[in-house]
């Protein structure tokens, strides 16, 4: 089966899911979020990704992250992100938006995320963000537990060299 990509189409929230530890699901892109040029605004493109990543956590891992906070106390904040703008994005028109974990570390999750066109020919951005995982009570950052670490740990992905985000942007244009 390895051989073969499995896609199941969700009708009811456009999302595609494989036999991959990469995730994504389809979004179209609103006016209110576009620019003057009928471009998805730079700043909303990280809402976007933000909002499929919160899809692909309910849908593909089964993990509620509003639920978790509100029974544990504790969530991931955006400790970085690093982005790059390839292809502008245009109103009304259907983007993929895919993401995968590249490392479950001790007290963050560091997330690749891309956007597509809806046929996955042109690439449009590309976003690694760093999620740490945070204590209500304490204001700080917190380990993840065990459970937490099995749950996450086998949809882990990591890249097959190290490399920082622009050798990986460089890469992926590379097609390699």
């Amino acid at each position: 089966m390895a051989a073969f990509t499995i896609f199941i189409h969700l009708v009811l929230n456009h999302c595609y899911m494989s036999d991959t530890k990469v995730f994504e699901s389809s979004y179209l892109i609103r006016f209110p979020d576009c620019d003057p040029f009928n471009h998805l605004n730079n700043s909303r493109y990280l809402d976007y990704f933000i909002n499929a990543r919160e899809d692909h956590l309910a849908q593909y891992h089964n993990f509620n992250i509003y639920q978790y906070a509100k029974e544990h106390g504790k969530s991931w904040v955006v400790g970085q992100n690093q982005i790059v703008y390839l292809k502008p994005a245009m109103l009304m028109e259907t983007v993929v938006i895919q993401s995968t974990i590249l490392a479950l570390r001790e007290k963050d999750i560091q997330v690749e995320m891309m956007m597509w066109n809806k046929d996955k020919t042109q690439l449009k951005s590309i976003l690694w963000s760093t999620f740490v995982h945070f204590n209500f009570t304490t204001q700080r950052s917190d380990v993840h537990t065990a459970e937490l670490i099995q749950h996450f740990k086998p949809y882990e992905n990591p890249l097959p060299v190290p490399m920082d985000f622009e050798q990986r942007v460089q890469q992926i244009k590379a097609g390699k």
